[in-house]
């Protein structure tokens, strides 16, 4: 296994260029019907990231101390308040794709159907092991699963991208926390997006709305996310607070400031607790098999060639790389259908709505909503199946 740097970077024309690219990308976004979901149509080569959809879910588990967290503390009250660190401090590697607060985001590639990203990180004493298949591609759903002692996340999102001059991404989909030992777990929403900054040619994600974290010891976490406005305000701000259920008035913790950023946070009393600064690197080490040895399904090896040209600036070769291995995909599925075969995911299954028992526990009494048939039921991993998986020769198998 060997280490993957730190940072991925693309080279930039000049500013005038760039600008240029912006008008004719918005001219472009323009031009497509409003209700169109963009979250399939192909970019322009400049507004994309030299890595796929399928590295997204990586933003928790590249951070294996936060991640275990919650596990280490025997107040309930401190493990939402660990958990609601971790959902936030995910937040910029997860929405500011190729970029920073003050460089413009890019668009991940779309995975195509069965893209595996197979990666561990390590810190201190803690480790982290995640798991992401891409199960669907009409409509893009892409399911996670990520390991370490004591704790798991499960989660699935499909996403859809409409436009009406800024890019408005809707996630559907959620993430379950198990804690082992306290036999506690947690909802984690997905939140909606809104791409801005056409004008500025420096595009940027805003989160707006409330959002909760429920946990089943009873401790909410509810953030509310407030943008900001093209006059006034900061980017990225929000102010949370975690209570009790039957006490929702009487909050436990406040926090509030950029989630980009950092943030302070108070105790009940309105005596300050920490501070948190959100560092875009990361300490632990990211580890996965070198791209010669990965199987030909894993993101890195199956991207190369357009993640390469991306990173150099070489759209036109990107561009090539990138129809050459679509077309492949169509070419696969039309094969199946030829030969009256389906295609079946590695690792995920789907289940019943219904059976969701521990969402719509948790979820009772919410604004929270399934949308189990917009996503073709629910995901989890198989764990059985993940217990067999083997790579041998650049194959991997169950």
């Amino acid at each position: 296994m060997e280490p993957i740097s730190k940072t991925q970077r693309t080279i930039h024309d000049d500013s005038k260029s760039m600008g240029r690219r912006f008008v004719d990308l918005a001219k472009f976004l323009s031009s497509l019907k409003s209700d169109l979901d963009l979250a399939n149509v192909t970019a322009p080569p400049f507004f994309l990231a030299p890595s796929s959809v399928v590295e997204n879910p990586g933003s928790w588990a590249k951070k294996p101390l936060l991640f275990t967290a919650p596990t280490k503390e025997l107040d309930p009250a401190k493990r939402s308040l660990s958990v609601l660190q971790l959902f936030l401090a995910g937040l910029r590697s997860q929405l500011y794709v190729a970029g920073a607060p003050n460089v413009s985001i890019k668009k991940p590639l779309n995975a195509f159907l069965g893209e595996l990203f197979l990666a561990s990180w390590s810190e201190g004493d803690s480790d982290t092991t995640l798991v992401v298949e891409q199960v669907s591609h009409h409509p893009p759903i892409t399911a996670m699963h990520i390991s370490a002692d004591g704790i798991r996340a499960d989660g699935y999102g499909r996403v859809e991208m409409t436009f009406n001059g800024n890019i408005n991404i809707r996630q559907m989909g959620h993430a379950i926390i198990h804690l082992d030992k306290f036999d506690e777990d947690y909802l984690v929403p997905l939140t909606d997006v809104t791409v801005r900054g056409f004008l500025s040619a420096c595009l940027y994600p805003e989160i707006i709305g409330t959002y909760t974290i429920v946990s089943s010891s009873g401790y909410v976490s509810e953030i509310d996310f407030s943008g900001a406005g093209i006059f006034r305000g900061k980017r990225n701000c929000f102010e949370a607070r975690v209570y009790h259920k039957d006490e929702p008035k009487k909050h436990c913790y406040k926090l509030s400031g950029v989630w980009s950023e950092g943030w302070k946070i108070t105790d009940s009393k309105g005596k300050l607790v920490a501070t948190y600064t959100v560092d875009p690197e990361t300490s632990a080490d990211m580890h996965i098999d070198p791209v010669e040895e990965q199987d030909p399904r894993e993101s890195r090896r199956a991207w190369g060639e357009v993640i390469s040209a991306l990173e150099q600036g070489n759209y036109r070769d990107a561009s090539h790389a990138k129809h050459e291995i679509e077309e492949a995909q169509r070419q696969k599925r039309r094969d199946e259908k030829l030969h009256g075969k389906s295609w079946e995911p590695l690792l995920f299954r789907s289940l019943p709505g219904d059976e969701h028992q521990v969402f719509h526990q948790l979820a009772k009494g919410t604004k929270w909503k399934l949308h189990d048939h917009e996503t073709k039921g629910v995901w989890r991993v198989d764990d059985e199946a993940l217990q067999r998986m083997r790579k041998e020769d650049g194959q991997i198998t169950i």
